[in-house]
């Protein structure tokens, strides 16, 4: 495939991972205002062991050898949905649509390795991106959900641990049989949410780093006579902020507070930990209640991100 004039594209490297950080965060500043990307983040990235860097991953270059794009794909569903990622800096929309072109095959291979007769591609892009959206219409895809990044500030002296619902306990995941634990109850109380991808225990451990995760900043809630009924995972590897990645709890029991108590205990144990800011994301679109939870407990808005999708058959 023939890129414009003096651009090259070759695949990633673990060496690439500190130029692959300051792309990233040369876009960030340019969609977000300020750079957030860390260098271990990027480094996790292109040391996945379920990524072959040789064939799903891209670096383009323009003339000058600066590196002005990036590309991923990864299949974390072993079925027909792929993940794309793509940063781009802004003036290289045509070198971009060439690079998705070979990442949409690639996309559709994989989803034919996993034997499937189509690939569901997502790529997730900000609501104001470095890259023309109307380019990427024109390829076929579909703009399909937005989801809000929002952040808190938090300070001990005002955010204190809450009261617990009569008979709720937390209890901090400490063994194998809690992470199964976690696995289940997120599959439970995600299930009807858009775009969740069921994913067996084992899988599920090597999309998401259960190896490396420190997973004292994961809790499992238990409700007198109802057992395990809710979820609370965080992380804290980011310097932005400390980031819940899954508030869940099952169906039948929302509405009796539990949701609101584990959002002020994730804000509690952060602002005692010495952190200020603390952030999670969040379906527009949720049905649960959760946007208004999280706006009544004082979260705003930081950025939006937005799904794109594109369908193509494997043949």
């Amino acid at each position: 495939m023939a890129f414009p004039d003096g651009m090259t594209v070759r695949p990633a490297a673990v060496e690439d991972a500190e130029a692959v950080c300051v792309l990233l965060n040369r876009v960030d500043e340019i969609e977000v205002g300020r750079a957030f990307t860390d260098l271990e983040e990027v480094q996790e990235d292109l040391g996945d062991p379920s990524v072959d860097l040789e064939r799903d991953s891209w670096l383009l270059h323009d003339a000058d050898g600066q590196l002005v794009g990036y590309g991923i794909v990864r299949d974390r569903s072993a079925g027909e949905r792929i993940d794309l990622d793509q940063y781009l800096l802004p003036g290289h929309t045509a070198a971009g649509l060439q690079l998705f072109e070979l990442m949409e095959d690639r996309g559709a291979e994989l989803a034919r390795r996993n034997g499937a007769d189509r690939a569901v591609l997502h790529l997730m892009l900000n609501a104001r991106p470095t890259f023309d959206t109307e380019a990427l219409a024109g390829r076929g895809w579909r703009h399909m959900r937005r989801h809000h990044a929002l952040t808190r500030d938090v300070d001990p002296k005002t955010d204190q641990f809450p009261q617990p619902p009569a008979g709720l306990r937390l209890r901090a995941c400490a063994t194998e049989d809690d992470r199964r634990t976690v696995h289940r109850l997120i599959h439970e109380t995600f299930a009807e949410h858009y775009d969740f991808q069921p994913r067996s225990y084992e899988k599920w451990c090597a999309d998401t780093g259960a190896d490396s995760a420190d997973w004292s900043l994961v809790w499992i809630a238990e409700l007198d006579g109802h057992g395990d009924v809710a979820v609370l995972r965080t992380r804290d590897d980011r310097s932005d902020a400390a980031w819940a990645s899954h508030i869940g709890v099952r169906s039948e029991l929302r509405g009796r507070g539990l949701g609101g108590y584990l959002l002020r205990y994730f804000f509690a144990f952060y602002a005692e930990r010495g952190r200020t800011r603390v952030g999670l994301g969040v379906d527009t679109a949720n049905a649960t209640g959760a946007p208004a939870l999280y706006r009544d407990n004082g979260m705003v808005l930081d950025f939006a991100v937005d799904t794109w999708e594109l369908i193509v058959p494997v043949a």
